[in-house]
């Protein structure tokens, strides 16, 4: 049997593992909630945050005189074992819980008692010298600490996932000027529509990454507001005077992020529309992100019966029947990565609806919703570049072939021989299956060099009309009679 030491809380006694450095409070949640098998350990930044939260806290009472040094210092030491990323093994609590994050706290307070007092030279669970509500959890309630640590968690994994968006960004950008002379069709609605460049395609793909980088970053800064003082409801009960802007102060040294005091406390204390507002951000982009993966998978579908302009790098073997077959298995999965945070930004909205009065005690999901997907949209940023992007070719020669025999073209001539002619040829050509430039030789509406003017790419591709070519061509009709 191994070695136990007795706790005890207003419930009854429990045996504690001897070795453990959480306690009973964090014992009973362990068992209560056995759901998903993901612990909050899964989520290191949190825990991290939560080491900060308590470091602050322990600063300002002891600041204030109501923690003697003797006990908040090695408080402090334990704190900064936790941010170092030591003990995550003793956060065993699972992600989903009751209680608004009353596990959470309560595990971080049995933990960083626990290592106080081998620090002060004590036993574990010898509160009496130093206690996880009384000590650790002074002048604080889990309705303060456990938005607080979230916010600071949050910004923290925006700030990497902005790093993430920027390196497929770049993937893009980098692809863009590759393919910057490889002319082709444009398309609308699955329809041809007019010519375009490929690197086009992907310096847009790039551009709208970028706008998603600035917004999600404009999102990161709603979450700078924090309610530390407020402890229950918002009234600061059981804090001493000044501790409210001193907490937030000393919080804002110790974790390095720009930390300020919420406006009004009650409000900060049962508000969770900035995390709403970071969920609709990320929704934001994976919706255009999987918008990316589908154009990918068009573009390379074949490869000899689908568009096949560009080739995506191969992967693996695409069939258990189908010998040869190749799949987009890279977009394929970021796409599946894209719909499951579209998912989970209805989590977060119903949790964030869930909120009642003073409190919303669904905050323990909302944190592990907004965690999970920006864990895997990072590694979703990671993997397209990586394994796809960065090894896309393009099929130039076919690219530009598609291009020359569409009808698509009829529109870069509509300005020289008018809409109507242009209509015309565009309808025969579809009727007999001719090329729009034949159709217009054989109309003798332009000469064969006015053509290869009209419908050279640099033309094609800039804004702008030779006014001198325009009257030429419409001298030339009139001549014709036409």
């Amino acid at each position: 049997m191994a070695a136990t030491r007795k706790e005890h809380d207003f419930l009854g006694e429990l045996e504690i593992p001897s070795s453990a450095y959480y306690g009973i409070q964090t014992s009973r949640a362990v068992e209560n909630f056995k759901i998903s098998g993901l612990t909050i350990a899964m989520m290191p930044r949190f825990i991290q945050a939560l080491g900060h939260v308590k470091k602050a806290a322990a600063m300002a009472n002891m600041e204030l005189g109501v923690l003697p040094r003797s006990i908040g210092e090695p408080i402090c030491q334990a704190c900064d074992r936790i941010i170092a990323g030591q003990y995550l093994d003793q956060f065993p609590v699972d992600v989903f819980q009751g209680g608004a994050g009353t596990s959470c706290n309560m595990n971080a307070n049995e933990v960083i008692a626990n290592i106080a007092l081998e620090i002060m030279g004590h036993e574990k669970g010898e509160y009496q010298y130093c206690h996880p509500n009384n000590h650790v959890n002074c002048s604080q309630s889990t309705n303060d600490v456990y938005p607080t640590a979230i916010r600071l968690a949050l910004y923290n994994a925006l700030t990497d996932f902005m790093g993430d968006m920027e390196y497929l960004r770049e993937g893009f950008a980098r692809k863009a000027e590759e393919f910057r002379h490889v002319v082709k069709m444009g398309r609308t609605q699955l329809q041809d529509a007019v010519p375009m460049t490929l690197g086009m395609e992907f310096s847009a793909w790039a551009t709208t990454i970028k706008e998603d980088i600035r917004r999600v970053g404009e999102g990161r800064e709603q979450i700078s507001d924090v309610n530390m003082g407020a402890t229950a409801v918002g009234t600061g009960i059981n804090t001493p005077e000044g501790y409210a802007e001193l907490v937030t102060r000393h919080l804002a040294e110790v974790s390095g992020l720009p930390v300020f005091m919420a406006e009004n406390y009650v409000e900060a204390t049962f508000d969770t529309g900035a995390f709403v507002q970071i969920s609709g951000l990320l929704k934001r982009f994976v919706v255009k992100l999987s918008k990316i993966c589908n154009d990918l998978r068009l573009l390379s579908s074949g490869p000899r019966c689908g568009l096949s302009e560009i080739n995506l790098p191969p992967r693996q073997p695409g069939s258990s029947i189908m010998p040869g077959k190749v799949n987009p298995v890279i977009p394929e999965v970021v796409n599946q990565i894209c719909f499951d945070v579209i998912g989970k930004d209805v989590t977060i909205t119903m949790a964030a609806e869930a909120g009642q009065l003073e409190l919303n005690v669904m905050e323990p999901i909302i944190a592990h919703t907004l965690f999970c997907s920006l864990h895997r949209l990072g590694a979703a940023c990671h993997t397209l570049r990586d394994l796809c992007v960065d090894g896309i070719t393009a099929n130039s020669e076919r690219c530009y072939e598609m291009m020359k025999n569409s009808i698509g073209i009829v529109t870069a001539l509509a300005p020289y021989i008018g809409y109507e002619h242009s209509s015309s040829i565009a309808r025969k050509a579809l009727d007999t299956g001719g090329s729009v430039y034949d159709l217009v030789l054989e109309s003798d509406l332009v000469t064969r060099e006015q053509l290869d003017a009209i419908l050279s790419p640099e033309r094609m591709l800039c804004p702008g009309e030779d006014k001198a070519l325009i009257k030429e061509i419409a001298e030339r009709l009139e001549k014709l009679g036409k």
